[in-house]
């Protein structure tokens, strides 16, 4: 198990499964939301995500058809995004981790929308323009 909470500390939550492949995502709405050059994110099973304080703090906004983020309303953390159509997944942004999720980044996706002022590292990442592989968006490991 691994918890996780929103920059107050209003909105905490934990994960007891696994988690999937993280990936960093340089399109512009993740560089909008996170105010960074790129979302950190990883796919986890919806019953393996449990909000344990704060939930009345969460608010979603559609940022396009299908995806819905998640947020503190009161300090403005990003917290995951779900689609309703996939009701079984949760992308948790991992910056709101408190510990060591055991995983590590396997690709930068949507390197094509990247902020013109940043650069790429050579990390041996694998790279995608655009959207990766569907494994990089909804498989996450199995649930504890």
């Amino acid at each position: 198990m691994i918890s996780g909470r929103c920059l107050c500390s209003g909105v905490r939550f934990e994960v007891t499964g696994e988690i999937g492949p993280v990936v960093q995502c340089h399109c512009s709405m993740c560089r909008r939301a996170n105010g960074t050059a790129f979302a950190t994110n990883a796919p986890v099973h919806a019953d393996a995500f449990r909000i344990v304080q704060g939930q009345e703090l969460i608010t979603e906004y559609e940022s396009s058809p299908g995806r819905l983020r998640a947020f503190c309303s009161r300090c403005g953390s990003p917290l995951y995004s779900r689609m309703p159509d996939r009701p079984e997944l949760r992308r948790v942004r991992l910056g709101t981790l408190d510990g060591d999720p055991g995983a590590r980044p396997v690709a930068h996706i949507w390197i094509g929308a990247k902020a013109p002022w940043d650069t790429l590292p050579e990390d041996g990442l694998e790279r995608f323009d655009e959207a990766p592989p569907q494994p990089y968006y909804t498989s996450p490991g199995p649930p504890r």
